[in-house]
């Protein structure tokens, strides 16, 4: 089993990296207070990531308002804010490594076509793997004849890159990740499946960028919500194969609303500026997001 190649514990390094593609509400800044603690009371580092990859959605205009909700909120961060569209060469580097180790190919599926090699295959329920979030990748185009992948790419074909699972772990062996509340945890990278890591239009993917920069920013400890904890198993995976290191976890509760659904952006969850204009102080929203005093 891989011995993982844990940080010094001399310097508490947290970050809080959300997507600029609305405005912070209480869930946010339970994540965001959840990290500046861990890091500020044993006098650590706190950094702010900008996860910007997908230009479709990001504007410039919620990464201003998040800053400005989160200093309201009494938070501070060091360093400049690292934006992801700033740095696509160090996916990309990322990227040639992982094609050097011949682990990641060429996804030509579009999502259409996925959604019905899945209904196919749910006729045969043996042949149909459920992941997290429901079934996999079936693997489609993980085995196409060489020469047929360099017509199609020579052809200009879209596509995207896909994360060979199975030929991974054949190089790494089994892998391990500490998280501080569920202790030694054996990863099962194969959870998720065939992954996609870049596509023509977002040249990486959360999974590969988060990783990289949680290692190019000496981050020591993830904190995070636990429906990213099935992501832990195949960022530890992208650790091993790129020679990364690898930080503590942490995977917070997440907040609810009252029909106990997680506090997301797409459910219209209130903004932290609204709880502001309604005449909010800091100290009331710090509360309302589990943190009081």
């Amino acid at each position: 089993m891989s011995t993982p190649r844990f940080p010094a514990p001399a310097l508490t390094v947290t970050r809080f990296a959300p997507s600029p593609t609305g405005y912070l509400h209480l869930g946010h800044a339970h994540s965001a207070l959840c990290g500046w603690t861990a890091a500020r009371h044993v006098g650590g580092r706190f950094l702010l990531r900008s996860e910007d990859i997908d230009p479709a959605r990001c504007r410039p205009d919620f990464e201003a308002a998040l800053q400005v909700d989160l200093a309201w909120l009494g938070l501070d961060w060091d360093g400049p804010v690292r934006r992801q569209s700033e740095h696509m060469a160090d996916y990309a580097a990322a990227l040639d490594r992982l094609r050097a180790l011949e682990v990641i190919y060429p996804c030509f599926c579009s999502r259409r076509e996925i959604q019905e090699e899945i209904a196919r295959a749910g006729n045969a329920p043996h042949l149909t793997v459920a992941g997290p979030d429901g079934p996999l990748y079936p693997g489609t185009c993980r085995h196409l004849p060489a020469g047929l992948v360099q017509d199609r790419l020579a052809a200009g074909q879209p596509h995207a890159l896909r994360l060979d699972v199975a030929a991974a772990l054949r190089l790494t062996g089994p892998l391990v990740w500490h998280d501080r509340a569920a202790g030694t945890v054996v990863a099962q990278p194969g959870l998720l499946g065939d992954v996609v890591l870049a596509r023509r239009d977002v040249p990486t993917s959360y999974h590969l960028s988060v990783t990289v920069d949680d290692h190019l920013q000496g981050v020591t400890l993830v904190t995070r919500g636990v429906d990213l904890f099935h992501a832990t198993h195949l960022h530890r995976l992208l650790q091993a194969l790129l020679g990364l290191t690898v930080p503590d976890y942490h995977h917070h509760a997440l907040l609810t609303n009252a029909d106990g659904r997680r506090l997301s952006k797409r459910d219209g969850a209130t903004a932290l500026r609204v709880l502001r204009q309604a005449g909010h102080s800091a100290a009331e929203v710090r509360a309302m997001a589990g943190f009081p005093g």
